[in-house]
């Protein structure tokens, strides 16, 4: 069979569009009623689930809040586990105190004795106290003490101390002492591992065969009244 179209260009033109435009509302439609159930969908989770979620939370934090206030000495126990956790930060940055003895080993003349030290970790000084056999002692364990340099693993010859003070007392038998001075912080840092280096000005302990103790008891004679 044959057939004809007898319909003009215009007219299947027409009939094109309108299909495409059925096509375009019906897409439309589709992608609007999509959206909507969407919107209706999340606007329902909102309004039910969520709200449901938000109230499970809440219950569970009152639930453990009133346990935690049950618990006794609550408050002892946080207290202790704080203490616990900065124990690694405190044990970090404690002072190396035992390395004094090996300082002052170094840095004290053979003539000279230490009768008291004291050390203060907040403010990086020390405070000596001792006797010599002469006030040249003295004053050499002093500049020992200022021309002294350090090497450590961040810099090399830094100084030690620093502010370094002396005060010089005479009785009949010796030279009494009081120096103090300032010190630098990497000397009993845990994170460093200096070496003091000690000028060649007098002879100190360290450099004898059979060293003496560094420490001795300070004899103060006692005073006797008039008549």
């Amino acid at each position: 069979m044959i057939q004809f179209n007898l319909l003009p260009d215009v007219k299947l033109d027409y009939i094109k569009a309108q299909r495409t435009k059925r096509i375009v509302v019906l897409s439309s439609l589709i992608a609007t009623t999509a959206s909507l159930l969407l919107l209706v969908v999340l606007f329902a989770y909102v309004q039910k689930a969520q709200k449901d979620h938000i109230n499970d939370i809440t219950k569970d934090i009152t639930t453990q809040s009133n346990k935690l206030k049950d618990t006794k000495d609550l408050n002892k126990i946080l207290t202790i586990q704080n203490q616990l956790n900065s124990l690694p930060d405190l044990h970090k940055n404690k002072a190396v105190a035992s390395r004094v003895f090996t300082y002052m080993q170094q840095v004290t003349p053979v003539q000279a004795n230490i009768a008291s030290l004291n050390i203060d970790f907040d403010l990086y000084s020390i405070k000596l106290v001792g006797t010599a056999d002469s006030f040249a002692t003295i004053n050499k364990f002093s500049d020992t003490l200022k021309f002294a340099t350090f090497k450590n693993s961040k810099s090399d010859n830094g100084k030690p101390f620093t502010d370094v003070v002396t005060t010089l007392t005479a009785s009949d038998k010796n030279s009494s002492y009081t120096i103090s001075f300032n010190y630098d912080k990497a000397l009993f840092s845990s994170d460093e591992t200096p070496t003091l280096v000690v000028p060649n000005i007098i002879s100190t302990r360290s450099e004898t065969e059979k060293p003496a103790s560094v420490f001795k008891e300070q004899i103060i004679p006692a005073k006797t009244g008039g008549n």
